[in-house]
């Protein structure tokens, strides 16, 4: 088996079919093999029931049903496991991404060794909430070029194609909701994974939307944090440590140019806290690179 397609698939009883249909006709005209798992994460529509009827018309379908709900990172993580392909794709059964290229991004990975992640870096942004999503996504995406010193032009595509083997140790990782696209970008990344990205369009989805806007992008940028403070904790703490230093030192001499022999409470704390920060960042360093699997 070479590919792996998983398909999370919660309350999509209208469309979910129609997407399997689009993604086995890309996956048969390329010619690959592959297996489709399309699982259902306690869908309380008729989702499943779809995805059963139609199993036995796609022989490389194989569906999955959950017994409670537990979001789309945990259905991505266990998909992953249970796997049978070297290639693993995510995408979504929301009719948003382009699957019929998932061939594509397969055969990047086939024809470059040396990428171990393709990334579909969507051109337009069409989920709801788009005034709002629009900036912030863009925020959290240059904090976490900030903290990588990478280039990253989409940073939580649902649509990506990556080296199983390589993935495997950042699993443990993945949270269980939106956020674990995130994270395994942040994963590779930070871990010196070539990461590939190919332009794509990017449509209205079907059915309602699961996001909700202030939840989930405080989750995102606080994975985000979590990411880097799990590989390179010195690129988070060590900036605001060193500046509370600087600030200290120069309110030092202003207070002993103004009054001399006396520093004031002020001085004393934000010294002593960027001393402190400072610290933690090198024990938390020490901790990263005695760990071993970076």
């Amino acid at each position: 088996m070479h590919v792996t397609i998983v398909l999370p698939c919660y309350n999509e009883q209208d469309h979910v079919i129609d997407e399997v249909e689009r993604i086995t006709k890309a996956m048969d005209a390329s010619g690959k093999t592959y297996e489709l798992l399309a699982i259902d994460d306690r869908s309380t529509d008729e989702t499943l029931a779809r995805l059963r009827e139609a199993e036995p018309r796609f022989p490389h379908l194989r569906v999955i049903a959950f017994q409670h709900n537990s979001g789309s990172g945990t259905v991505r993580r266990i998909g992953t496991q249970q796997a049978r392909g070297e290639i693993v794709v995510w995408t979504d059964a929301d009719m948003t991404y382009p699957n019929e290229r998932i061939p594509e991004l397969v055969e990047i990975l086939d024809t470059d060794p040396a990428v171990d992640q393709v990334v579909g870096a969507r051109k337009t942004e069409e989920g709801t909430h788009k005034l709002l999503r629009v900036p912030a996504k863009w925020f959290i995406r240059k904090v976490a070029e900030r903290l990588t010193n990478t280039r990253i032009p989409d940073l939580n595509s649902g649509l990506r194609a990556f080296r199983r083997q390589v993935s495997l140790p950042y699993l443990r990782l993945l949270p269980p909701g939106f956020s674990c696209v995130t994270t395994i970008t942040i994963a590779f990344l930070s871990n010196q994974h070539p990461v590939h990205y190919l332009p794509i369009d990017y449509y209205k989805r079907a059915g309602k939307s699961k996001f909700h806007f202030f939840k989930d992008a405080y989750r995102y940028i606080l994975q985000v944090l979590r990411m880097v403070m799990y590989f390179n904790p010195l690129k988070v703490l060590m900036p605001p440590a060193l500046w509370l230093i600087v600030i200290g030192l120069l309110k030092g001499v202003f207070d002993m140019v103004v009054h001399f022999g006396y520093f004031a409470n002020n001085t004393i704390m934000i010294f002593v806290t960027g001393l402190i920060i400072g610290s933690m960042a090198l024990l938390a360093d020490l901790i990263v690179r005695s760990r071993g699997d970076v």
